[in-house]
């Protein structure tokens, strides 16, 4: 494969699970076209669907050619936006996807690593968007449903050779809010997102910080 273009690539989700709206994917569609640190975004929406979002994801490799891929989800239980410290190979689905597929105890990646580290500097990320005032904090799951099987099979992806040098990782946003205001108002959770582009182009190697949790 080609030397990486000059490319942040940015994926979200289509909404799921009965919602009409998907924050990752405004997000990511708000961000398609901007330059960050010289680099151009790339914004693209992933299919809620075990199996296709990541078929679309390989193809976007290819086509795309980035040198670092961002990809987005929804969290609505949370109360920040949450890095993704790891990925794990399971998909054990609660609810079932958009295509009704309902996996549960199953591999992403048959005899694949039980786990990936994500490779963004998820520290240095939540110590930006912690100095810009947005609620961070570094995330120890990324779950068992669509987000994580995206989460591992992109770091899957990377660590093949023909994907030498590029850098990627999953970040979750919380719902949006509803009236548009305060600091979960979708302008401002992507003006977060670009500085965790504009942190994850900045920083090679990722700050010795808390970023642990009890439970």
């Amino acid at each position: 494969m080609a030397k990486p273009a000059r490319i942040v690539l940015v994926t979200g989700f289509e909404p799921f699970g009965g919602d009409r709206c998907n924050p990752s994917q405004v997000i990511a569609e708000s961000l398609h076209g901007r330059r960050v640190r010289g680099r151009r975004v790339h914004g693209a929406v992933l299919p809620c669907v075990f199996g296709d979002s990541l078929r679309c994801l390989e193809s976007l490799l290819t086509t795309v050619n980035p040198e670092l891929i961002v990809c987005l989800g929804l969290a609505s239980a949370r109360a920040a936006i949450t890095p993704e410290r790891v990925a794990i190979n399971l998909d054990d689905a609660r609810i079932p996807d958009n295509a009704g597929r309902q996996p549960i105890d199953q591999p992403i990646v048959a005899a694949g690593p039980a786990a990936y580290w994500s490779t963004l500097p998820v520290k240095a990320i939540v110590a930006e968007l912690s100095a810009r005032k947005l609620p961070a904090a570094v995330s120890q799951s990324a779950g068992t449903f669509v987000c994580n099987h995206v989460f591992y099979g992109l770091m899957d992806l990377l660590a093949r050779p023909e994907h030498q040098g590029r850098r990627g990782g999953f970040i979750h946003v919380p719902a949006a809010a509803r009236n548009g205001r305060g600091w979960r108002a979708p302008r401002r959770l992507t003006e977060g997102i670009a500085g965790a582009i504009e942190t994850a182009l900045r920083v090679r190697r990722d700050l010795a910080a808390v970023g642990g949790a009890i439970a």
